[in-house]
């Protein structure tokens, strides 16, 4: 049960993560007045961790698939 349980929730709780990293991202951009390309620059710079991760946990993924 306990392993179902961390199964589900923990990338759940990831996602969430992700998420409110990414809303924190566009708080920032907004109140320093970046602009678009200010705001996008925020983005891909700040971003890069986040698509990182997400890069590595579809790789596990399709590599434990595989076998």
């Amino acid at each position: 049960m306990r392993e179902t349980f961390e199964a589900w929730i923990t990338p759940v709780l990831i996602g969430g993560l992700i998420l409110f990293m990414c809303f924190i991202i566009w708080d920032l951009a907004r109140k320093s007045r970046a602009g678009r390309f200010g705001t996008l620059m925020l983005f891909i710079v700040l971003g890069a961790g986040m698509l990182g991760y997400v890069f590595k946990v579809v790789i596990t993924y399709l590599m434990e698939g595989t076998t």
